[in-house]
């Protein structure tokens, strides 16, 4: 589309996601491609586009809100806003927090979470790696790609089966015992 790709943020099992320039806007994006081992594949391109429905119907503060959808030559890909601070991995691997500065973040997540939960949304991978900083330093909860909205069945878009990141998933997700609920996402924001 009219987006220029300046450089490679990070990669995922499925999606890859690029620092890009939107030239009408004058604006640096974030965007996020389905990977072309899988764009072909129908239940694969159902689900990123239900992340993109997902995120852009999650208006919130300190959700990272989508700017646009489309595809080009068959690759669907959806834009965010670019968030220039990094990861709370990042931080993370700098060593600890402040008590202040770890229950700021927190609370930033715990409400953009609640946003979530009341619109039936479980988000299901919660982890450092999924909360971005913007340039004044304020958190922001991302990626929902294998959110799971809780009025709809959704087996058909992830498989049966652990879904998530094990470092951070409460034990009915890692065991599959349930497909997990709020209380899912709470266990791992804590």
């Amino acid at each position: 589309g009219r987006y220029q790709l300046l450089s490679e943020l990070g990669r995922g099992g499925m999606a890859v996601v690029y620092r890009a320039h939107d030239p009408l806007f004058g604006r640096d994006v974030a965007l996020k491609a389905l990977l072309f081992a899988y764009f072909r594949d129908p239940v694969s391109r159902k689900r990123f586009e239900r992340e993109a429905r997902v995120i852009a119907a999650l208006e919130h503060p300190f959700i990272v809100p989508v700017y646009d959808f489309g595809q080009d030559d068959e690759q669907p890909y959806l834009v965010m806003r670019y968030l220039s601070g990094g990861t709370l991995n990042e931080r993370l691997d700098n060593g600890p927090l402040s008590l202040a500065r770890a229950t700021a973040i927190v609370n930033r997540l715990a409400q953009a979470l609640d946003h979530a939960h009341e619109h039936q949304v479980i988000h299901r991978d919660l982890k450092p790696g999924n909360v971005l900083f913007d340039q004044y330093e304020n958190a922001y909860l991302s990626d929902f790609g294998i959110a799971r909205l809780v009025d709809q069945e959704t087996k058909s878009l992830t498989g049966s089966g652990a879904i998530g990141t094990p470092a951070f998933m409460s034990p009915e997700q890692l065991y599959g015992d349930r497909p997990g609920d709020r209380r899912s996402d709470g266990y791992a924001l804590g």
